[in-house]
């Protein structure tokens, strides 16, 4: 049967697919949109297959708060190439995946996935996009946090993105976006050090033992000198008792204590491509 080239372009639009691949599942569907559909999503898991051993570790890292501020949302939008990862097209699905999300009540990738987007599960638009994309595209990761004030930061490229949750309802976004920034810039392994996890610890005194032993430091100091060395890392790796960057004359503790006496953080998110 004919194809018009209004039909191709409503399936283009609908699918994001090429106009000839449009044009050719139409054909083969006879005009049925629903097969042509079926056709590019089909397409797009043949060529999931051939690439599924693929590294994607190029993407889009992106991060958002809702309109109160009480919730926010970090993806990971995984492909193979820089040039794919800066497409206007492919950072627009990562933003719909992002804001879908964010609206649901998902809590895992698993979730995500699961989530109808414009009608057809978030798997599907993903492996229809590998389809129209050519590249393996992979979501890697999601996280979410729920607090009174959540601010989220995205640094420039969407190569690196935060969450940062505070104990207080109204806070300032400007605020939050400070913290949220520290954390982009300075990578905390928590938010103080009564949440640093056991392992975390007993591994930084090892290495603290294991360096005074190298430097030849007396084996009965070899704990004391460990524990000063822990107190460092708790200085320097820890959210709140790090410097803060805008003012190196402040911890971040006490940046927020300036604001509010009582005001903390309660958790924070942060993923880096380059990490």
């Amino acid at each position: 049967m004919a194809i018009s080239a209004a039909d191709v372009s409503k399936l283009r639009q609908m699918t994001g697919a090429g106009m000839m691949d449009c044009k050719k599942a139409l054909v083969e569907a006879d005009g049925d949109f629903e097969k042509a559909t079926d056709i590019i999503r089909k397409k797009g898991q043949a060529i999931a297959n051939k690439r599924a051993d693929r590294d994607a570790t190029e993407g889009a890292v992106l991060a958002k708060s809702n309109a109160n501020n009480k919730k926010g949302a970090l993806i990971v939008l995984n492909c193979e190439t820089d040039f794919v990862a800066k497409n206007e097209s492919f950072v627009a699905l990562a933003e719909s995946i992002l804001d879908l999300a964010l609206a649901s009540d998902a809590n895992t990738v698993d979730d995500v996935l699961a989530l109808q987007l414009n009608g057809v599960a978030v798997k599907d638009v993903i492996t229809e996009q590998i389809g129209v994309i050519g590249e393996k595209l992979d979501l890697a990761f999601f996280g979410v946090i729920n607090a009174e004030t959540v601010v989220a930061y995205i640094h420039p490229g969407n190569k690196l993105a935060t969450l940062v949750g505070l104990n207080k309802d109204g806070v300032d976004v400007q605020i939050g976006r400070d913290v949220a920034m520290q954390i982009a810039a300075m990578s905390p392994v928590s938010v103080d050090r009564d949440s640093v996890p056991q392992d975390v610890i007993e591994k930084e005194l090892e290495i603290g033992k294991e360096q005074a032993r190298l430097e030849g430091k007396p084996e009965e100091m070899l704990e004391k000198i460990a524990q000063g060395r822990l107190n460092k890392f708790f200085k320097e790796s820890t959210l709140l008792e790090q410097v803060f960057v805008k003012d190196g004359k402040i911890t971040i503790r006490e940046y927020l204590q300036k604001v509010d006496k009582a005001l903390t953080v309660t958790e924070f998110q942060r993923f880096s491509l380059n990490a």
